[in-house]
């Protein structure tokens, strides 16, 4: 991985290349188990080698994957560029920040609805891994904005056992954390 930082998404072209489900499914795949062939990643998302290439490609055109340097063709194996990404979704106006908003807010919810099927099999330590909390609070704009870079801070301290294997402790997993923040007067009559 070349950064170990979350990549800022500020090109249009970029942030509809990631909307794309397929390609998002390979970023995805790629942070639960690198490097990937095209053909390995293809078992995992379902789609064929030759699609899974071609995704994998554009994805390196635009920045999200490269390649490690070993082998050749559908053997090449791939890696993500960077820890992750963040993008500005109050970009009113642009079109594709509105987009990649949109998949990733079904992406999020789409996952959240199925481990909230699958929650009740769980044994009683994988249902502790899937606690949810909420919370309502009085907070000006600034005093948000300030909570989400604390919160996105807090995860960052984890990042080196995202981009070093070595460095994960015995009986560490990887787990995802997704945190929504919303205006209540928003939603509320």
């Amino acid at each position: 991985m070349s950064s170990d930082q979350p990549r800022r998404l500020t090109d249009p072209k970029a942030m509809r290349a990631v909307a794309h489900p397929t390609r998002w499914a390979l970023l995805e795949a790629l942070a639960r188990q690198e490097p990937l062939t095209a053909t390995e990643a293809a078992e995992i998302v379902g789609e064929s080698p030759t699609n899974c290439a071609f995704h994998l490609r554009t994805l390196a055109k635009y920045g999200f994957v490269e390649e490690t340097g070993d082998g050749q063709g559908r053997r090449r194996p791939w890696k993500r560029s960077h820890i992750g990404l963040t993008f500005d979704a109050t970009d009113s106006g642009n079109p594709a920040a509105d987009l990649l908003s949109t998949h990733l807010w079904t992406t999020w919810l789409e996952k959240l609805n199925r481990i909230n099927v699958m929650r009740p099999a769980f044994d009683e330590h994988r249902r502790i891994q899937t606690e949810a909390t909420q919370t309502v609070f009085h907070v000006t704009p600034d005093e948000l904005a300030e909570l989400q870079r604390e919160l996105a801070a807090f995860t960052l301290r984890y990042r080196e056992r995202v981009v070093d294997p070595s460095a994960r402790p015995p009986g560490s997993e990887p787990v995802e954390f997704i945190g929504f923040t919303y205006p209540r007067q928003a939603i509320e009559p």
